[in-house]
């Protein structure tokens, strides 16, 4: 039922005042609002010129017609009301965002039309323009009526159908008052499209399709890619649908050019992330060439010369020829990332917070094992449960890959303890002491390939870490394997490096961290970054837009945490992870680094991405119904789990006070039509190449509900912050976080290895990641750990408190933000004890990256809704 206020607001005839909110077009227009012209822009073909003086507001060229939510046709839907058109522009109000603008609207609405809960909106111009809201004004005894919109709106003949937005009430699709479901399920059906066709500019159609736009096999062998998605070799999470024609010599694939993305999805909020999106295209057509040039036409050596030099490159920048600099200098996006000196011809990068306070710490095997649990990737290493450990490799392709560790490699560093009583009894906590971090059997499948080429040289590394009586870790051993030399099939060739501190076993101690580093380097980025939350999130987007309403609960639940992020998905697929992209270019995997994600899809689980279920499968933590969330860690002082499961704890507390709200019974949830769609795409289309493993829940029950809800806020928002604002602030700092190794370990007798013993400088540098490819990494990753001036973060909404008519969600919600802002004074207490070792660690470098709220900038902190970078 429509709520009995609203009916009486309308017992006579009247005119109902409106304010109509509208944003600019243009993301990059600088340019203040002062008219109607500056918000509109211009006609189709030009696009950015002044708006030609007859194309105005002023007269009948935007229009709106209220639907009614009480009183229907007699066809049953809702009575649609006269047009009303847009009037003068307002002048500046304070709560209007940057670019925005507000007009006066009047609708004529008689008594027996009943109560408004949608609109029509009409555009007769010929260009867009972001619609942000309507407000009903001066409505008797009630105040307001608001419809949240935030939606591009085209003109009218860009549209089959009327472009609809509903009022800001939420209804289970049961609960719908009886005229508006028409327009509810015709929104929907707008929304699904029909499959065909290459979608335009315009469209807001959201459809699946495989990843096979990352190759362009028309540019050569060299070019082609795998499709990811859809086969059992290199199954995938689904990507957006674009309807592009196929390449010439693969019609499995894609051509290349612009990607499609369902409009909407593209804000284009000034300084947005699209603002940082347009620099990473910057980056990949315009400054990397630039900065490449330099070193075909040795300018520069590609070898940094010392570890000196490389701080140099941090702290002073790097010098660069005039007419290379005034290539890059104009670029106006990359001028809010990069600082040039046109007086010494420098271009400057941010000091990495690593280095800020001590240089050499990071040579420190403490540190080495402390990025493990507070770096950037701290949600891989695992307790030791077996020993040696064991490969899930098929011996019938890799041979026998079990660990050639021993306990003779072990007990040097443990303390007195057996390799028995260090792992003794794995369900009592004090008796769990050895780690691992495992590396090995994601890598090993391709080192063969991989070390065919000239500049790769790698290892597959497992690393044993020891949980010392202070609560820190410390490495014990490092395994380096490689494919056996007489061919994979007869298992690994390995070798075993233990700590050293002087002489040439500390340099090739040093180099065998190095390879480690690669490895987590690259599978932080291809996995625990790419694929476990950018792409695992993406066929959630697509099967809300395409199953729940607008008014659904659960879309207003869960859309906050999808803005932009198939607008940045799109992106990677052009600049990121594409064939001979950036990735591709300063990272282990090359050429293959995709197929390796495809890789640890195949064993990727939905249920186990919710922390405390990640922290117990990798044995880090056990049930606990005594401890504050339910689980005692093994390591106590781990930064990531106690942050983490203090934020995980407040999003699931909110998702349930929020579900339960519309959502009494299990039953409840198994009869909601729409949601049972929804889970159902996600499953079968969505993640289709997995959509037969037992353990999707089934969304059967509250609880399956809540879990699920509370799982993809999660992954959108705290765990992609967790693994992405952190790169710059340990990565910056490349002799840290190196990407590439270039050579194996030198053998005695090479002139490799007689320099290895004068200088472990050199013999390090000659390793790991050169100049360019250096420069490469430290321009993206500069990027993608910088937060939008307009970042909405977790506790926070867009049109807030408007998003939802109902009180009692919107207290749950202030709940929710001040549990938030708890748990940032707790996070910043503990940064201060002096106890715990592993907050700041040997380099002074606090665990900063889940607090939940940032500034803009590069702060090495704040937890966004949504992957939007």
């Amino acid at each position: 039922m429509f709520p009995e206020c609203l009916k009486r607001l309308f017992s006579r005839s009247q005119k109902v005042k409106g304010r109509v909110v509208l944003m600019r077009k243009n993301v990059l227009d600088f340019n203040n609002l002062t008219s109607v012209v500056g918000i509109v822009g211009t006609s189709k073909s030009l696009i950015g010129s002044a708006v030609d003086g007859v194309t105005s507001l002023m007269g009948k060229s935007v229009c709106i017609q209220l639907i009614s939510a009480t009183k229907a046709d007699a066809n049953g839907n809702g009575i649609v009301g006269k047009k009303a058109y847009l009037e003068g522009i307002i002048a500046s109000i304070p709560t209007l965002g940057a670019g925005q603008s507000a007009f006066n609207i009047n609708f004529k609405w008689d008594s027996d039309m009943g109560i408004p809960g949608a609109f029509i909106i009409t555009n007769h111009m010929n260009v867009e323009f972001f619609l942000v809201s309507l407000t009903l004004e001066d409505i008797p005894n009630q105040g307001t009526m608001h419809f949240v919109c935030n939606s591009w709106v085209y003109n009218y003949e860009d549209y089959k159908q009327n472009r609809i937005f509903f009022v800001n009430e939420t209804y289970v699709p049961s609960e719908t008052p009886g005229p508006l479901v028409t327009y509810r399920e015709a929104e929907l059906q707008a929304l699904r499209g029909n499959g065909t066709g290459k979608r335009k500019e315009w469209d807001r159609v959201y459809d699946y399709d495989v990843y096979n736009d990352l190759g362009n096999p028309d540019s050569g062998e060299n070019f082609a890619r795998p499709v990811l998605g859809g086969s059992l070799t290199h199954p995938y999470p689904r990507r957006g649908r674009t309807g592009r024609k196929p390449t010439k010599k693969d019609s499995k694939s894609e051509k290349p050019g612009h990607v499609y993305v369902p409009r909407d999805e593209i804000f284009g909020h000034l300084k947005s992330s699209d603002f940082l999106s347009y620099g990473i295209k910057s980056l990949s057509r315009s400054f990397l060439p630039a900065i490449k040039s330099i070193f075909d036409l040795k300018f520069t050596p590609n070898e940094f010369g010392s570890f000196e030099e490389v701080r140099e490159l941090c702290e002073g920048g790097i010098k660069l020829p005039t007419d290379i600099l005034s290539k890059i200098s104009p670029l106006p996006v990359l001028k809010e990332i990069f600082r040039t000196d046109g007086e010494d011809n420098l271009l400057k990068f941010s000091i990495p917070h690593l280095i800020q306070v001590n240089k050499s710490a990071w040579m420190t095997d403490d540190e080495f094992a402390r990025e493990m649990i507070a770096g950037v990737n701290p949600c891989v290493i695992r307790l030791l449960q077996e020993f040696p450990p064991q490969s899930k490799l098929d011996p019938s392709v890799y041979g026998d890959q079990t660990s050639k560790l021993t306990e003779e490699h072990l007990k040097i560093n443990l303390e007195g303890l057996t390799v028995d009583k260090a792992m003794m009894n794995i369900y009592a906590i004090e008796g769990q002491r050895l780690f691992i971090l495992d590396h090995h059997d994601v890598f090993m499948p391709f080192l063969t390939r991989l070390n065919e080429s000239k500049s790769t040289k790698a290892y597959a590394t497992r690393t044993i870490l020891f949980l010392k009586d202070d609560g820190t870790l410390k490495p014990l051993a490092i395994e380096l394997s490689l494919p056996h030399s007489g061919g994979q099939h007869l298992g690994a060739d390995s070798k075993v490096i233990l700590p050293a501190n002087q002489g040439v076993e500390s340099t090739i101690w040093l180099l065998a961290k190095a390879y480690v580093v690669v490895n987590d380097s690259c599978y932080h980025q291809l996995i625990s970054h790419w694929l476990n939350t950018h792409a695992v999130i993406e066929p959630f987007v697509i099967a809300t837009n395409r199953n729940l309403s607008v008014l659904h609960p659960v879309y207003k639940l869960l859309f906050p945490h999808y803005r932009d992020t198939m607008n940045i998905n799109a992106l990677a697929r052009q600049s990121l992870i594409n064939a001979d992209g950036i990735i591709e270019q300063s990272f282990l995997g090359g050429k293959y680094s995709m197929e390796i994600s495809s890789e640890a899809y195949k064993a990727w689980v939905f249920p186990d991405q919710a922390l405390p279920a990640d922290l117990i499968k990798r044995g880090m933590a056990t049930e606990d119904s005594s401890c504050p969330n339910g689980l005692r860690l093994v390591i106590e002082d781990y930064p990531y789990a106690v942050d983490g499961l203090e934020i995980w704890d407040a999003i699931k507390t909110w998702v349930q006070e929020y579900v339960s709200l519309y959502y009494a019974t299990d039953d409840a949830v198994k009869k909601d039509s729409e949601l049972q769609a929804w889970w159902k795409e996600v499953v079968e289309k969505g993640h289709g190449d997995l959509k037969d493993k037992p353990w999707w829940p089934k969304m059967q029950t509250l609880q399956e509900l809540i879990q699920s809800c509370s799982t993809i806020i999660w992954i959108a928002s705290a765990l992609h912050a967790a693994v992405n604002f952190g790169q710059y602030p340990y990565g910056g700092f490349i002799l840290n976080r190196p990407t590439l190794s270039r050579r194996l370990i030198p053998e005695k007798g090479t002139p490799e290895y007689d320099e290895m013993v004068k200088s472990h400088q050199k013999a390090y540098l000659k390793t790991i990641t050169p100049k360019f490819q250096t420069l490469v990494n430290l321009s993206v990753i500069e990027i993608l750990s910088r937060h939008a001036s307009d970042e909405i973060y977790l506790g926070q909404r867009d049109n807030s408190p408007n998003w939802t008519s109902n009180s009692r969600a919107i207290e749950a919600f202030k709940k929710f933000g001040k549990k938030l802002a708890e748990i940032e004074t707790k996070i910043s207490e503990r940064n201060n004890d002096p106890n715990l070792r592993n907050r700041t660690g040997p380099a002074k470098l606090p665990y900063t990256v889940l607090l939940p709220t940032s500034k803009p900038g590069l702060t090495f902190r704040g937890i966004p809704n949504s992957i939007s970078i």
